[in-house]
């Protein structure tokens, strides 16, 4: 009888706890033991899980959701569960009214199975807990514009204890796809163009969110974000070395660095092979190569896409065949191809049962990991009456992050900040408009609008926040984001015809498959503001009224050469529920801007893709009429202080097997207190395959009180100069190479030659991932004269400190300013870091 089998006599006797209940055993015993019990319909149960809010009739959240949705719940949970998904994120829910349901639910399943093994639970968690009445963080591009790990980590830990109070084990979180071309809808979901930010700031989120006792899922695995065209789906035209060394490192990094523990495979094709099919990217690489031991979840309805739309599948059990052996072992969101399609190819030796045994003791491993097959596994579930998602110290988290992530692209004649007193006018369609805020995986724009609900949080548009620290604030919208009625744009004219100052604010409203400008299946044919955005800036700027155009967006929209009269440029990207507060904030000098940009803008909307990742022929040449030097690069911001930046140096070698310290002395020469971001690049200039002109190897946060330095110090690896060779393999070539001190990518301020010394060296599995930053406040000669003042010296950083290259380290002794411009190795005390 399905679910019910008769106690046999390899069974433990009744009464005693069986092993795989023995939370003393280590979770792969523990589900070893258990494999052999089940039955063939309990075992692919486990690799399942079910959308319990999925609306079959095709207004839910995915494409293609009407022909793979409305399944029974009681007969998918007759031989148990191994998912439920989103129980929280399909529709407005009150938190408490939703722990209760999902504990009904879960108290279901447990019934309703022969070994009463609850569901593993997840949610979106990008921007924040998925859920109505959920903290709204910024989206994943303002992580990257922070510059900040540390402050990521905590975010992430603190979404994490929001899920699992909820009773969540799961987020599927964070996205780790390098941007590539800004014209995909989901480039909002990125961290940016450089995957050593992408690899360093994911792994620290998801440090927060596994830290906090919840699975983190890195996706999409792997190529997403290099598509056809920026199109969704698209096929990615990507050689072995691009995805080698651009597109692998961030998911090497969060693996190793951070401790996720699953993976979900990308939608898209590499080469003509999908990745639900590709064996040698889920098992030969993922398992094999880097060692990974945790689940691959299928992205949603990923798994049927091989026989719909990929069309490399004949029918649904082959599709769960292909994904079986490629390294799948759940499919998600619901019960499809992994459910009677599966078992009736296993009946008919279609398909081998040792792959559901492979898929299967991983995800019983992960469930013993969670408790979830301990008897009081209940006990994990926090008290529903309890549950807050949107407390304060969310809320605070969320504008601080937001603040750090408002970028100051252009501040020409002193407009910024904005002087008191002066009449200042706010136009253009995002300026009060709360959604402007919000990314499309933020509850709101992903479930969509439920009017009588509303957006279940207090999010204060741009108006509501200027106007509380701006009197007498002029606003006219000007026009829509979208469409093209441009009515409004005289009313617009004359409110910054009228004003000392004008605030032009533009970008996008985030929504999905094409129900906004921005987010997953919202592609852009070119990079020109949506709608008659681009007229309204036009004809404001004419006006001859200093303008500050902000521009609160998903992607970097062209900034060429009609908004070069703008006095002011300010970009925050979906900055989330505090993001308004933040932007009037930086606007008005209240916080001094610190966030720099995680992509490159460009000056035109066409002649793409194009990021700063590129070789010297993938910039501007003499042999091609289309310039793609960016507006502004990557890296680039600005802020109300100025810095000074001397003393750069190191020595003149560096063992291809060995590591190599640089040093800068960064001083505030200006009156307010600010942070510079001090970024390292590594120039190549003769290598045997060709290379970008430079790249990222480390970063650093440095606050500052005018007058003050700090002495900067980045510890290298040579493995951060290593590169896919010509042979395939991973090497660190001998030869002369730079390491540059910049305020961008395109702006270095110091240069250090070097020359890597040895022989050609292959790097092997366990290289090193990361450069240590140290910043070392610089004494004053007052303070040098006073002993007892001086700081004490620094303890070794722990791992956590070195994985994040941040002010987190503990400054070094004080040195005095003749010490500071030594070289590095005479400042920073040997293994400090």
């Amino acid at each position: 009888m399905r679910g019910q089998l008769p106690i046999d006599d390899t069974s433990p006797a009744v009464g005693e706890r069986p092993p795989w209940r023995d939370p003393r055993l280590p979770p792969a015993e523990r589900a070893a033991a258990l494999v052999p019990l089940m039955t063939l319909e309990e075992k692919v149960a486990q690799l399942v899980g079910v959308w319990v809010g999925a609306d079959a009739s095709g207004g839910g959240v995915a494409p293609h959701q009407e022909e793979m949705a409305g399944v029974e719940f009681a007969e998918v949970i007759a031989d148990g569960l191994g998912q439920l998904t989103r129980p929280y994120g399909t529709a407005p829910v009150d938190p408490v009214a939703g722990a209760r349901s999902l504990a009904a639910s879960q108290a279901q399943v447990v019934a309703a199975s022969r070994f009463g093994i609850p569901a593993q639970v997840h949610e979106e968690c990008l921007t924040g807990f998925a859920a109505w009445r959920a903290t709204v963080y910024p989206a994943p591009l303002s992580w990257g514009a922070s510059f900040d790990p540390e402050l990521v980590e905590r975010v992430a830990g603190h979404i994490g204890r929001s899920l699992r109070a909820a009773g969540v084990h799961q987020g599927l979180a964070p996205v780790l796809d390098v941007t590539r071309d800004y014209r995909w809808g989901r480039t909002e979901e990125t961290i940016g163009e450089d995957p050593y930010l992408v690899g360093t700031v994911g792994a620290a989120y998801v440090r927060g969110l596994e830290g906090a006792g919840v699975v983190a899922t890195l996706k999409h695995f792997a190529g997403y974000a290099a598509s056809r065209g920026g199109r969704n789906h698209a096929p990615v035209a990507m050689g072995p070395r691009e995805l080698a060394d651009t597109v692998l490192p961030p998911f090497e990094m969060a693996l190793r660095l951070g401790g996720a523990r699953s993976v979900m495979n990308s939608y898209t094709e590499l080469d003509g092979l999908p990745a639900a099919a590709d064996e040698r990217l889920l098992t030969g690489l993922l398992r094999e190569e880097w060692g990974f031991t945790g689940t691959v979840v299928s992205d949603y309805f990923a798994v049927r896409f091989l026989e719909r739309l990929h069309q490399v599948a004949d029918g649904a059990g082959d599709a769960a065949r292909l994904a079986l052996r490629a390294g799948i072992d759940v499919e998600l969101p619901t019960v499809d191809t992994f459910g009677a399609p599966l078992v009736e190819a296993v009946r008919a030796g279609e398909v081998d049962e040792a792959l559901i045994d492979r898929a299967l003791h991983r995800v019983l491993v992960q469930k013993a990991q969670l408790g979830l097959l301990d008897p009081d596994w209940q006990a994990l579930t926090g008290d529903p009456a309890q549950l807050r998602l949107d407390d304060e110290t969310g809320r605070e988290l969320a504008l601080r992050l937001a603040r750090e992530a408002v970028v100051l692209l252009r501040n020409t004649g002193g407009v910024l900040p904005l002087a008191p007193g002066r009449r200042v006018a706010l136009v253009g369609p995002v300026a009060d408009d709360p959604l402007a805020m919000l990314g499309c995986y933020t509850f709101p724009a992903h479930v969509g609008p439920h009017p009588e609900h509303g957006l279940g949080v207090e999010v204060p548009s741009l108006r509501e926040a200027l106007a509380a620290l701006v009197p007498d604030l002029a606003y006219a919208p000007g026009c829509d984001i979208t469409g093209d009625d441009a009515s409004g744009i005289p009313a617009a004219v004359a409110a910054a015809a009228g004003a000392e100052v004008c605030v032009l604010a533009v970008g996008d409203r985030a929504g999905l498959f094409g129900r906004g400008t921005s987010g997953e299946g919202c592609d852009a044919a070119d990079l020109a503001l949506p709608g008659v955005q681009g007229e309204l800036v036009r004809a404001v700027l004419a006006t001859g009224t200093p303008v500050v155009l902000v521009l609160l967006a998903g992607r970097p929209y062209a900034l060429g050469p009609g908004t070069d009269a703008a006095a002011a440029v300010v970009c925050g990207f979906f900055p989330g529920q505090r993001g308004g507060q933040a932007v009037a904030e930086v606007l008005t000098g209240a916080v001094e801007p610190s966030g720099r940009l995680p992509v490159s803008v460009p000056r035109h909307a066409g002649g793409l893709p194009a990021t700063y990742l590129s070789p010297p022929l993938g910039r501007r040449t003499e042999v091609s009429s289309v310039d793609p030097t960016p507006a502004y690069p990557f890296g680039h911001g600005l802020g109300y202080t100025t810095f000074d930046w001397s003393g750069a140096g190191g020595p003149a070698e560096w063992p291809v097997d060995g590591e190599v310290t640089v040093g800068i002395t960064v001083r505030n020469t200006g009156e307010r207190a600010g942070t510079e971001v001090v970024q390292l690049y590594l120039h190549d200039p003769v290598a045997q395959t060709t290379r970008p002109v430079v790249r990222l190897v480390g970063y650093a946060r440095v606050a500052l009180e005018p007058g003050r330095a700090a002495r900067v110090a980045f510890t290298v690896p040579a493995d951060l100069a290593s590169f896919t060779g010509l042979r395939g393999r991973r090497i660190v070539e001998p030869g002369d190479v730079e390491l540059r001190f910049g305020r961008s990518s395109a702006d270095p301020a110091a240069v250090v030659p070097l020359r890597l010394t040895g022989a050609e060296r292959e790097t092997g599995p366990g290289r090193a991932l990361l450069a240590t930053a140290t910043v070392t406040p610089i004494a004053t000669p007052e303070e040098a004269a006073a002993p007892e003042e001086a700081a004490a010296p620094a303890e070794a950083a722990t791992p956590a400190e070195a994985a994040a290259p941040t002010e987190a380290a503990t400054p070094a002794e004080a040195v005095t300013p003749e010490e500071a411009v030594v070289p590095e190795e005479a400042v920073v005390p040997e293994g400090a870091a």
